[in-house]
């Protein structure tokens, strides 16, 4: 703009300045004004005067300009509001003024966990080994590729300069946003329903007892079915829901296996149930898993009843059976106590109307009831991985309803209810409180006690899923950073390293890789160790045949099937399978295996002693005449030097002689002429130990 356009400043402005002779530099100035809005001129009048109209000195304004900026205080009391106002430029190179700091944005990290160290140190723009120093200063010893707590990030963070956040950042205002918490809905108290919302409920009643006492058996009279002809060795090993109808009333009922091994699952069967049936053999009485059962049912607090079977037989002996339950803390009906107790026989049908009518009134008792508008949950007792289905479960509804289409979580997992059917294998659109059905639409492959919560809508149900599987992944990064720092210090220890058995099982349910597992794990040994590299429900793979060839493992199958693809890769890779349908086999081919990895023991058994009485030369050194003391001296044999209790030489005889014979052995009483190996440094008085080594089998 020309010196002819600058428009001219008001006179009442110029006579309320008092400006002395203008210097070259400030006429300059003059000859290029900048426009400015009032607000922006307000705000850099506060800025440069304090509230009395003086100068006010900051850092950022030179002193050689403070006289200058002095002789335009009075021009902010006289500006025209309506008007835009001219700004004198400068030609020196502007100055940053004081003012509030604010984090920006390039200084606010936000990650969601887990925290790894190498991406939070890519994110700060550092090297990793720059914020492992950090770390090591707060006592924080990781890898770059480990996950770090929150509050650990948030100090690092600081030192550098930044702000550690757990929050989502909105695209469009800029502003911080704490991310949305989603949370499991609260399970339903039936006390604090009200009462014209609750209806009564089937009765959950589990059978438990010891191997081969009839559980299944009563089941089967109940149903009118064979279910014990499907069983593998005539044994339950799976948990199994039964539904059946009672003079118009439905009842519940849970198939708990006997083996002591799958105690885990009876206790889950303990824990989901409202009456305990204890069925115990006439002929056979109370066993090790009938205590066992006993104290689940005591420690869950249900209800319980004795079934006394196989009263049929000829050794049937109910009386001793009621005794034996006095002996453990429970008082019979018939001796004075509260325990009820009914004589059944499964095979004839005696007693079977009588244990209905009992269970009908123990529930009724209870007075059972539920709420089934209530969001719904269930809990998962059998899972299997079937064969165009995918992941399924067995789950009983503990309260509320699960229908067609819901969306759930289910432990770490979720998914939506694709098919309900139950135990009578008909699809059903929606299952009630106390009703045992096979789910299908799970994500991945529930764990069995785990329980299953409808959420609101799909969305819900995979937020909380991730949220669940961060903190698992969390969980298992800081368990392995434990597991190599023992291993780095049983290896640096003196203790003798142990053989591993390494594992592949593959089962066909959840249940039994857990009982399997516990089964094994607790085969106490100080010398082997065995390690399952996977384990889980479903057919055996070529992928399982590939870990095992890459890693030396066996791999075990309970009730499964061998691909055919698996069956020529482990022809061609060498790999073993064991398939078993009974669950003892398959715990007593493990133990071998285990002894199996055991080289024999070699050890010593001494079988005599010779003195050195003369030490004579022969033509290749020199032997030693002695005297056999005990035992006797063979030639086959080991033999050792010892000079006052300390040995000297030990190594094969060479030569073993009686007078100028060579001989196989010598025994007690007799002298005799001795050469060890190439050993020629005998003296009188040397005891020579003769011994065998024998190899001996080792035990776990």
């Amino acid at each position: 703009m020309s010196n002819e356009e600058s428009p001219k400043p008001k006179k009442e402005v110029l006579d309320l300045v008092d400006t002395p002779k203008k210097s070259r530099r400030q006429k300059q100035r003059e000859k290029a004004p900048v426009k400015e809005t009032l607000a922006d001129k307000k705000a850099a009048a506060l800025d440069i005067f304090s509230e009395d109209g003086g100068a006010k000195k900051t850092n950022s304004v030179k002193k050689t300009k403070q006289s200058g900026m002095d002789q335009l205080a009075p021009i902010s009391k006289h500006l025209d509001q309506d008007k835009p106002v001219e700004k004198v430029a400068s030609t020196e190179p502007e100055e940053i003024e004081e003012s509030t700091v604010e984090v920006s944005d390039d200084k606010i990290i936000t990650i969601k966990p887990p925290i790894v160290v190498s991406e939070l140190a890519e994110r700060m723009g550092l090297k990793g080994f720059e914020l492992m120093k950090d770390l090591i200063s707060l006592e924080v010893f990781v890898a770059p590729h480990q996950a770090i707590e929150p509050e650990i990030a948030e100090k690092v963070c600081e030192i550098h300069g930044f702000t550690f956040e757990r929050e989502k950042r909105e695209k469009g205002g800029g502003v911080h946003k704490k991310e949305e918490v989603v949370a499991e809905p609260e399970p339903e108290s039936v006390e604090e329903v009200p009462e014209d919302k609750l209806e009564y409920r089937a009765p959950i009643i589990t059978f438990m007892g010891h191997v081969d006492h009839g559980k299944t058996s009563l089941l089967d009279a109940f149903r009118k079915s064979r279910i014990v002809t499907n069983e593998a060795g005539g044994i339950t090993q799976h948990i199994n829901a039964y539904r059946i109808e009672h003079e118009g009333k439905p009842i519940t009922f849970l198939d708990t296996p006997g083996h002591a091994i799958f105690s885990a699952m009876r206790a889950r069967g303990a824990d989901v149930t409202d009456i305990v049936v204890i069925v115990v053999a006439a002929d056979d009485g109370i066993m090790p898993q009938t205590k066992e059962a006993i104290s689940h049912a005591k420690a869950a607090g249900k209800t319980m009843i004795v079934a006394i079977n196989k009263c049929d037989l000829p050794a049937a002996d109910p009386m001793r059976v009621k005794t034996q339950l006095m002996e453990q803390g429970l008082n019979p009906v018939d001796f004075g106590g509260d325990l009820e107790t009914v004589e059944v026989s499964a095979n004839t049908g005696q007693g079977i109307n009588d244990l209905l009518e009992l269970l009908a009134l123990q529930a009724e008792v209870l007075e059972l009831k539920a709420n089934p508008k209530a969001t719904g949950r269930a809990i998962v007792i059998e899972s299997r991985i079937q064969q165009g289905q995918g992941p399924t479960a067995t789950v009983i509804v503990e309260n509320g309803s699960i229908k067609m289409g819901d969306a759930f979580v289910c432990g770490a997992g979720e998914g939506k209810v694709k098919s309900l059917i139950n135990d009578q294998n008909e699809r059903v659109k929606i299952a009630g409180p106390a009703t045992p059905v096979e789910l299908l639409g799970f994500s991945s492959l529930p764990v069995v006690g785990d329980e299953v919560v409808v959420m609101t809508n799909a969305k819900s149900a995979k937020k909380l899923s991730e949220e669940r599987k961060a903190e698992m992944r969390n969980e298992s990064l800081s368990a392995k950073q434990k597991t190599r720092i023992e291993d780095m210090l049983f290896q640096v220890g003196d203790g003798p390293k142990k053989a591993i058995l390494s594992l592949i099982l593959k089962t066909d349910v959840q249940g039994s890789v857990q009982a399997i597992q516990g089964a094994i794990n607790e085969i106490e040994s100080d010398k082997v160790e065995c390690r399952f590299l996977h384990a889980a429900a479903g057919a055996i793979t070529e992928t399982d045949i590939m870990l095992a060839s890459s890693s030396d493992a066996i791999i075990m199958g309970f009730n499964v099937k061998t691909e055919g693809k698996a069956v020529k890769a482990a022809k061609a890779e060498g790999v073993q399978i064991k398939l078993y349908s009974i669950v003892y086999e398959l715990i007593d081919t493990v133990r071998e295996a285990m002894l199996g990895l055991l080289e024999p023991e070699t050890r010593e058994s001494i079988i005599g002693h010779a003195e050195v009485k003369q030490v004579f030369k022969v033509h290749k050194g020199f032997a030693a005449g002695s005297y056999v003391t005990d035992g006797k001296i063979q030639r086959s044999a080991h033999a050792r030097v010892m000079r006052g209790g300390t040995p000297v030489f030990d190594g094969k005889m060479s030569t073993l002689r009686r007078f100028k014979d060579e001989v196989k052995e010598v025994k007690s009483g007799t002298e005799c002429g001795i050469r060890l190996g190439e050993f020629n440094e005998y003296e009188e008085g040397d005891i020579i130990e003769c011994y065998n080594l024998e190899k001996v089998d080792q035990t776990l």
